[in-house]
């Protein structure tokens, strides 16, 4: 019998409900995904898990001709369909179905995953047959958050509740009507069987590993109209085997009274699979939590980058525990993970539990746990200690800072990154005696003379404390060095207001002044310590480099760069279209460490920067391609500067490109270096930033010194 009877929620509003839980917008199969899950479940609950087996789960996407009808590769998306053997919505099933954030399901279930289907679907239709006393009935319902649901404060409609002839339990899920265009391009190029069974299998590769032996029947169809025009299934002997299976018990954590965190003798459990596979089959190195039997999100694997390899192997780790199932949140795989910085600033809008199982633990442990399964992961470990302490000596960093954050350095962080963390723990320890200065400085404020008894005596007491927090030489270098970078910004703020007597009638702020300012042009190897890149980055000035030099002229270590015999072909390209590609010159060229090197160019502030987007790119193609053999150069850094950057002209041209809203500059995190004679490829990373963020960056990292030596002056002067 039809029935059209709108289900209206009780004490709920569902278009202020529907926000709070979120589209997985970077998951387009997630719909599919949950249907798939509710179906093995069914199974489960009809068959039980020695019965599994006995199950049979058939997806199907259909497709129907168009005006164009030449086959499946230009057909129009109708419909996906999901269909299974199961119980059926039974009466629990379908009360939960109507309960927003039911969890009285087992396994974990919040009772939110249907909220997918209506963040994707405009409708999703459900058929179910299921028994129930003596006889089997078919239900049928529709959910969907268009206005003719909501009006009634409905996202569900009973269409069909009737006795049927019909003695097979299973539901089928019908999902139609795509309600954005970026999904809906997705689907319509859906063309291969093989392509949706690599995704249903990498997503829930931790469940079909546990079931390896007793999977349900898994069919997978592409239909244009009737017929079927590709098919495939999902079968053990397509599920990856484990490399190693264990397990490690992790402790809970809480805070005592001195708001520190201190460990509990309360465990969980924690699996884990580990999967080591060749190049071709593992794009990349990972650790992910499985929640629900769902792959989501990946956490740090401290030994190995992403794209590296051992012996042409990468490795894949799948961490699953009941702790990870509970902490799961609306949308499957997205956990509620708390890092213990975030668990000793709770506040009175995040309130965590008394105890929990930190991020930080789960990482720790678990890559802990990896280093104990591979030998040869745990000897990259040692390979980063031994890094750290040859950055250590080519840079004179800060003995006991290194050794401070030591630990906390992953081997899988660059030269780069190594640098960056000492410079800032070097900040924050100069930020510390900085605060103890102020502090002393504070003190002096507080003595009244018409209220200290011994005043002569206790003002020397804190003066002598003050010098001692500033040593006299330090003091003197230190006014020397800041004074100088005083005047250089100073000068560049001059210059970037237009306030030189040059610029003043309409003279123009060309590509040369700006570069001069900060290195002069024409410079030779060895010279930038003797520059202001510091503008850029304090680093840079402890780098070999040149600036404005070409290419044929520049020097590594002594040897020309481009002194070798080149091939015929070479010899062709570097001299083709009426160009002299060896001639080109990088505003800056800087060589931080063996194979790296790091390209700045400039533009004159009234250029589109946007429009010379590759210029960094085709200067890193050289140097990967013709330098000697004994410079292989394979990590790149680019730093595009100028002043005219529209953001939709950068990511327009160059859609890789994000914006940094905190720090306001343009980033491309990683792009290929072809190589062109069959050897590895190198990549680069690239920033674009304006001179006046440069300009404020740099006046903010030199402020407290500058503003001490300026206030030390004046008091100097009214002595």
């Amino acid at each position: 019998m039809e029935t059209h009877n709108y289900f209206k929620a009780q004490g709920i509003y569902y278009k202020n409900e529907l926000k709070t839980i979120k589209k997985k917008i970077d998951t387009p199969l997630q719909p599919i995904y949950e249907s798939f899950m509710n179906a093995w479940e069914a199974i489960l609950d009809r068959f039980s898990e020695k019965g599994l087996s006995n199950g049979r789960i058939t997806i199907s996407f259909h497709f129907r001709e168009n005006l164009v009808n030449d086959g499946i590769e230009n057909a129009d998306f109708s419909r996906v369909e999901v269909s299974d053997n199961g119980i059926g919505i039974t009466d629990d099933s379908f009360r939960r179905l109507t309960n927003l954030r039911d969890d009285s399901k087992r396994r974990s279930n919040l009772g939110t995953g249907r909220v997918q289907y209506l963040h994707f679907f405009d409708t999703t239709t459900l058929k179910s047959i299921y028994h129930t006393g003596n006889s089997y009935m078919h239900r049928q319902v529709t959910l969907s958050k268009n206005e003719q649901f909501l009006s009634k404060n409905a996202i569900l409609r009973i269409d069909i509740e009737e006795p049927t002839d019909i003695k097979e339990t299973g539901t089928t899920t019908i999902f139609e009507s795509l309600l954005d265009s970026k999904d809906l391009e997705y689907y319509t190029s859906v063309n291969s069987a093989s392509s949706i069974k690599d995704n249903i299998v990498n997503h829930f590769l931790s469940l079909f590993c546990e079931h390896r032996d007793n999977l349900p029947q898994i069919n997978i169809k592409i239909l244009l109209g009737s017929s079927v025009c590709d098919e495939t299934k999902i079968v053990s002997e397509t599920i990856p085997q484990p490399d190693k299976e264990g397990s490690l018990q992790l402790n809970y954590s809480r805070l005592n009274e001195r708001n520190e965190i201190t460990g509990t003798e309360h465990k969980e459990e924690f699996k884990i699979k580990a999967f080591k596979r060749p190049i071709s089959e593992l794009k990349e190195n990972a650790i992910f939590l499985v929640s629900k039997g769902a792959i989501g999100t990946s956490i740090d694997l401290y030994n190995l980058q992403k794209k590296d390899s051992i012996e042409n192997n990468r490795y894949m780790f799948l961490l699953t525990g009941q702790y990870l199932d509970d902490n799961d949140r609306d949308d499957r795989g997205n956990l509620k993970l708390v890092n213990s910085k975030e668990f000793k600033h709770q506040n009175e809008s995040n309130i965590f539990p008394e105890e929990v199982i930190l991020l930080d633990t789960i990482k720790d442990n678990t890559n802990s746990y990896i280093n104990q399964l591979y030998t040869e992961i745990r000897e990259s470990a040692a390979q980063k200690n031994k890094n750290i302490d040859e950055l250590q000596s080519m840079f004179l960093l800060n003995q006991k800072t290194v050794e401070k954050i030591r630990k906390k350095i992953k081997n899988s962080d660059s030269d780069e990154t190594i640098l960056k963390a000492v410079y800032e723990a070097d900040s924050k320890i100069e930020a510390e005696k900085d605060s103890e200065i102020k502090k002393k400085i504070d003190e002096l404020k507080l003595i009244t003379p018409s209220k200290t008894t011994d005043y002569k005596n206790t003002l020397q007491f804190k003066v002598d404390e003050l010098v001692r927090a500033i040593p006299l030489q330090n003091r003197n270098i230190l006014s020397k060095y800041v004074a100088r970078r005083k005047l250089v910004l100073d000068l560049f703020e001059h210059v970037l207001n237009r306030e030189l007597d040059s610029l003043r009638n309409g003279g123009r702020i060309n590509e040369s002044l700006l570069h001069n300012l900060i290195f002069q042009q024409s410079t030779s190897t060895g010279a930038p310590e003797d520059s202001d890149l510091w503008l850029i980055n304090e680093e840079f000035i402890y780098f070999k480099g040149v600036s404005e030099r070409e290419f044929k002229d520049i020097e590594y270590n002594g040897k020309p760069l481009f002194d070798k015999a080149f091939s015929d072909e070479d010899i062709r390209y570097l001299n083709s279209l009426n160009e002299k590609r060896l001639t080109k010159r990088p505003d800056i060229l800087l060589f931080p460490a063996e194979g790296k090197a790091i390209i700045i160019e400039f533009k004159a502030p009234d250029v589109n920067v946007a429009e010379h987007l590759t210029q960094i790119d085709f200067y890193a193609s050289i140097l990967r391609n013709y330098t000697i053999d004994d410079v292989q150069l394979t990590t790149f850094y680019g730093y595009l500067i100028g002043e005219s950057i529209e953001d939709r002209d950068v990511r327009g041209r160059v859609s890789r490109f994000e914006h940094s809203i905190n720090f306001n500059y343009w980033f491309r995190p990683s792009e290929k270096v072809i190589n062109f004679n069959n050897g590895s490829d190198g990549t680069i990373y690239t920033e674009i930033m304006k001179y006046s963020t440069l300009l404020e960056r740099a006046k903010l990292r030199n402020k407290i010194f500058i503003e001490k030596l300026v206030s030390g002056s004046s008091e100097q002067n009214n002595k």
